[in-house]
Protein backbone atom coordinates (compact mmCIF):
# COMPACT_ATOMS: atom_id res chain seq x y z
CA UNK A 1 0.00 0.00 0.00
CA UNK A 2 1.31 3.23 -1.08
CA UNK A 3 2.42 5.70 1.59
CA UNK A 4 -0.21 8.62 0.89
CA UNK A 5 -2.78 5.49 0.97
CA UNK A 6 -1.67 4.54 4.73
CA UNK A 7 -2.31 8.31 5.37
CA UNK A 8 -5.47 8.77 4.24
CA UNK A 9 -6.60 5.43 5.93
CA UNK A 10 -4.83 5.95 9.03
CA UNK A 11 -6.47 9.43 8.94
CA UNK A 12 -9.97 8.32 8.20
CA UNK A 13 -9.92 6.31 10.91
CA UNK A 14 -8.99 8.53 13.43
CA UNK A 15 -12.61 10.30 12.35
CA UNK A 16 -14.04 7.33 11.90
CA UNK A 17 -14.18 6.44 15.56
CA UNK A 18 -14.17 10.06 17.09
CA UNK A 19 -15.74 10.13 19.53
CA UNK A 20 -16.56 6.01 19.71
CA UNK A 21 -15.77 4.13 23.06
CA UNK A 22 -15.51 0.83 20.65
CA UNK A 23 -12.30 0.61 18.91
CA UNK A 24 -11.55 -0.51 15.33
CA UNK A 25 -10.61 -4.10 15.96
CA UNK A 26 -14.19 -4.70 17.19
CA UNK A 27 -16.52 -6.38 14.55
CA UNK A 28 -18.95 -3.54 14.52
CA UNK A 29 -17.25 -0.38 16.13
CA UNK A 30 -20.02 2.10 16.95
CA UNK A 31 -20.28 4.72 14.43
CA UNK A 32 -22.73 7.24 15.09
CA UNK A 33 -20.39 9.63 17.49
CA UNK A 34 -18.54 10.38 14.55
CA UNK A 35 -21.67 10.24 12.00
CA UNK A 36 -23.18 12.96 14.51
CA UNK A 37 -20.35 14.64 15.92
CA UNK A 38 -20.01 18.33 15.98
CA UNK A 39 -16.91 18.42 15.88
CA UNK A 40 -15.25 20.66 12.67
CA UNK A 41 -11.88 20.55 11.17
CA UNK A 42 -10.35 22.58 12.94
CA UNK A 43 -11.27 20.97 16.07
CA UNK A 44 -10.40 17.51 14.91
CA UNK A 45 -6.92 18.86 13.56
CA UNK A 46 -6.08 20.54 17.18
CA UNK A 47 -7.27 17.47 19.00
CA UNK A 48 -5.01 15.22 16.87
CA UNK A 49 -2.26 17.63 17.38
CA UNK A 50 -2.56 17.66 21.16
CA UNK A 51 -2.61 13.57 21.41
CA UNK A 52 -0.64 12.66 18.77
CA UNK A 53 2.02 15.86 17.23
CA UNK A 54 3.60 13.27 14.74
CA UNK A 55 0.47 11.81 13.30
CA UNK A 56 -1.65 15.13 12.57
CA UNK A 57 2.25 16.34 11.44
CA UNK A 58 1.80 13.77 9.06
CA UNK A 59 -1.89 14.14 8.14
CA UNK A 60 -1.19 17.82 7.71
CA UNK A 61 1.76 17.21 5.47
CA UNK A 62 -0.28 14.65 3.02
CA UNK A 63 -2.48 16.68 0.72
CA UNK A 64 -4.91 13.77 0.05
CA UNK A 65 -5.19 12.61 4.05
CA UNK A 66 -5.89 15.99 4.98
CA UNK A 67 -8.52 16.80 1.84
CA UNK A 68 -10.02 13.17 2.96
CA UNK A 69 -10.19 14.40 6.48
CA UNK A 70 -11.97 17.70 5.21
CA UNK A 71 -14.16 15.72 3.42
CA UNK A 72 -15.04 13.39 6.34
CA UNK A 73 -15.47 16.34 8.42
CA UNK A 74 -17.97 18.27 5.92
CA UNK A 75 -20.19 15.19 5.02
CA UNK A 76 -23.81 14.83 6.19
CA UNK A 77 -24.34 12.30 7.92
CA UNK A 78 -25.53 10.03 5.43
CA UNK A 79 -22.26 11.08 3.59
CA UNK A 80 -19.88 10.33 6.70
CA UNK A 81 -21.52 6.57 6.70
CA UNK A 82 -20.56 5.68 3.38
CA UNK A 83 -16.95 6.92 4.19
CA UNK A 84 -16.54 5.55 7.99
CA UNK A 85 -17.75 1.91 5.60
CA UNK A 86 -15.22 2.12 2.77
CA UNK A 87 -12.70 2.51 5.87
CA UNK A 88 -13.84 -0.21 7.93
CA UNK A 89 -12.24 -2.87 5.06
CA UNK A 90 -8.65 -2.05 6.22
CA UNK A 91 -7.82 -4.21 9.57
CA UNK A 92 -4.23 -2.34 9.75
CA UNK A 93 -6.72 0.46 11.50
CA UNK A 94 -6.25 -1.20 14.97
CA UNK A 95 -2.88 -0.04 15.55
CA UNK A 96 -4.50 3.68 16.19
CA UNK A 97 -7.11 2.99 17.99
CA UNK A 98 -5.30 4.57 21.12
CA UNK A 99 -4.74 7.77 19.33
CA UNK A 100 -8.67 7.98 17.55
CA UNK A 101 -9.92 7.56 21.14
CA UNK A 102 -7.81 10.39 22.50
CA UNK A 103 -8.93 12.51 19.42
CA UNK A 104 -12.67 11.29 20.08
CA UNK A 105 -12.84 12.51 23.49
CA UNK A 106 -11.33 15.73 23.24
CA UNK A 107 -12.06 17.12 19.88
CA UNK A 108 -15.42 19.02 21.15
CA UNK A 109 -13.01 21.20 23.73
CA UNK A 110 -10.88 22.62 21.00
Amino acid sequence: MRVTTKLTVCFGGLLLAAGAGAGIASAEPDVEAIVNSPCNYSQVVAALKAQDPAAASQLLGNPIANGYLQQLVAAPPDGRRGLIAQLQKYPQLAAYTGTINATAATCSQY
